[in-house]
């Protein structure tokens, strides 16, 4: 049985992809005060990346996740190299599962022993990517949600060659940087929370799709509704708090026989056709007006660091 190297021991960390989530993960490693070695195959990446870094440097200093000392990043253009001496890999290749094992393959043989290799994959199957490679007990989904050095949550899913020491190794690993990791139990395409978000969509498109409100008040029929609640505790827990005092057992008994009536009447899976896809892109921009993606992320980062001070400063 594999013995993993303690928590403490960890001092460096090889980032494979350096896109919105690599550069984001890198970010977060830096501010937790690990030394972080990155790759990635595209062209311009470590102008990217070193903009990122610091855009995202004040923001982590304000939501307490930034320690006294910042790790050195340093950037190589050879995969092999990146994780040649990594005490822990993550890796944030595209979506694509072909691209995903010619990256595993050629990095076999230089990830060093004992060291666990982590994908971001947002909804890939592990174990159609585990065949053939020497660390593949040690490879493990760590999916962060979107941005990580903003949000918490790294699901935890292991593949059909996953030892379960290593993912229980990668789940305290997590925690201890600060993250909160949870298991999904099952693999299954998009894990738990991207299922979540995504069975949202289905009746935010359909809404938009069927006239039962146009995009802007869909959008504001979470953000200025029960989007507030979630912020604060999850879907069970806010049911449980439904009926008042009285618990979950009231509310499943009071709201139960409508509720499901109602998801009775959700059966309803959108296509996105040309006039679907239409509809959308014009709500959105409606909706933005004037406003940048960029002036858009920044709002969207303020407030999340905003929140995630007042969570914080409530726990």
């Amino acid at each position: 049985m594999a013995v993993y190297k303690p928590f403490a021991e960890v001092k460096r960390i090889a980032v494979l992809g350096t896109g919105t989530i690599g550069a984001s993960w890198t970010a977060y490693f830096l501010a937790r005060g690990y030394d972080v070695t990155a790759w990635d195959p595209g062209d311009g990446w470590k102008e990217r990346l070193q903009a990122f870094v610091d855009n995202a440097r004040p923001q982590l200093k304000a939501i307490g996740t930034a320690v006294g000392s910042e790790g050195a990043l340093t950037m190589v253009d050879d995969a092999s190299a990146a994780v040649a001496g990594a005490d822990f890999v993550q890796e944030n290749a595209p979506e694509r599962a072909p691209i995903k094992i010619e990256l595993y393959k050629s990095i076999d043989g230089s990830v060093p022993e004992h060291c666990i290799v982590a994908t971001s994959t947002s909804g890939l199957i592990l174990s159609d990517l585990q065949d053939g490679l020497s660390y593949a007990p040690r490879l493990v989904v760590g999916h962060p949600f979107n941005p990580p050095h903003l949000i918490p949550l790294v699901e935890i899913v292991l593949g059909k060659l996953t030892d379960r020491a290593a993912a229980d190794w990668a789940h305290g690993f997590y925690n201890h940087m600060g993250k909160h990791a949870i298991y999904v139990n099952k693999e299954v395409p998009g894990h738990l929370a991207n299922r979540l978000q995504a069975a949202l969509w289905r009746e935010a498109v359909n809404a938009v799709e069927d006239g039962l409100a146009s995009v802007e008040d869909v959008n504001a029929a979470v953000s200025q509704g029960p989007g507030l609640r979630w912020a604060l505790m999850g879907p069970h827990m806010v049911m449980n708090l439904t009926a008042g005092r009285e618990g979950l057992a009231t509310t499943l008994e009071r709201f139960g026989p409508p509720m499901e009536s109602w998801w009775a009447d959700m059966q309803k899976t959108p296509t996105f056709t040309p006039e679907l896809k239409r509809k959308l892109i014009d709500g959105i921009a409606d909706e933005m007006g004037d406003r940048t993606m960029e002036t858009l992320e920044r709002k969207r980062d303020d407030r999340l660091v905003k929140l995630l001070q007042m969570l914080k400063a409530t726990e």
